[in-house]
């Protein structure tokens, strides 16, 4: 099946980012979230990131704010979804709220409608579950900021079909992505990876071992990483890295994702990172 229409579920910064992206690629997108005041800041983030990512990507310099804004549209509701060749989910890291949302959209969409699942943590198998097909199901990770990160860790559930996993590899292709591939565990690669190196940072920070540009600072400079572990749990939001070590911990059962209590107290005082507009710095955008 080709892959023409596409929803985008949560408008939060990783659901922007993958709006604006497909839209640079010719493909028709529903942005839906359950919150208008999400959806109209939404707008503006996009067109700021498409500034951004123009500056960036020589390819997209003649998509301008017209060409995508009419490629996207804005929805609370799930007018629309019974012609979507693809959902690609973005909601928060709460089962609850996911175990909701595959419950509707099971009643919405086609029988053939492919799902990515665009989780930092929980298995893809589980998710699939919900599902009337879970062979149509896997797991798309993207990196942010997603319109500049090639890199998809693209995750095969237990019951994810070969065709389903040939449809999204060739359609993150489509995009200019380069999809790699993994088996379903917890986490995955990457965040198994990325939370502990986060959840360690914090802690030394609350160790007061070192301020947090120092310690972005070895990793960049130091490692050559292009941003450093608390830079980018302000990026990726506070309250979504708790979650996630939240998910790691209950799933593993191992004392090495335990949360930093500094990063719940921060949480809990409203210092997400950039959607907060203070983390572990301060931002004025």
């Amino acid at each position: 099946m080709e892959i023409k229409n596409i929803a985008v579920i949560g408008a939060g910064i990783m659901g922007c980012d993958v709006a604006l992206d497909l839209s640079c690629y010719d493909y028709n997108i529903i942005l839906k979230d359950v919150c208008s005041e999400t959806l109209e800041k939404a707008k503006k983030r996009i067109k700021s990131e498409l500034r951004i990512s123009k500056m960036m990507k020589p390819s997209i310099k003649h998509i301008t704010e017209e060409i995508v804004f009419s490629r996207i549209s804005f929805a609370t509701d799930y007018r629309g979804f019974d012609s979507v060749d693809l959902v690609v989910e973005n909601v928060t890291e709460d089962w609850n709220i996911k175990e909701k949302v595959y419950g509707e959209l099971s009643e919405v969409c086609k029988k053939d409608t492919y799902y990515a699942i665009n989780t930092s943590c929980i298995p893809i198998t589980k998710v699939s579950a919900l599902l009337p097909d879970p062979a149509k199901v896997m797991g798309v990770h993207f990196m942010n900021p997603v319109p500049l990160k090639k890199l998809v860790e693209t995750i095969r559930g237990y019951h994810t079909s070969k065709d389903t996993e040939n449809t999204i590899v060739e359609f993150l292709k489509s995009i200019g992505k380069n999809p790699v591939v993994v088996e379903d565990f917890p986490g995955f690669v990457a965040n198994r990876l990325s939370h502990l190196f986060m959840n360690e940072a914090a802690f030394l920070v609350q160790d007061k071992v070192a301020e947090p540009k120092e310690i972005d600072a070895i990793f960049v400079q130091g490692y050559g990483h292009k941003m450093g572990p608390l830079e980018t749990a302000d990026l990726i939001g506070l309250d979504t890295v708790v979650n996630s070590l939240d998910v790691l911990y209950q799933e593993y059962q191992d004392p090495k994702f335990r949360c930093c209590p500094l990063l719940k107290k921060m949480v809990q005082a409203g210092l997400k990172g950039r959607k907060s507009g203070k983390g572990f710095y301060t931002y004025n955008d």
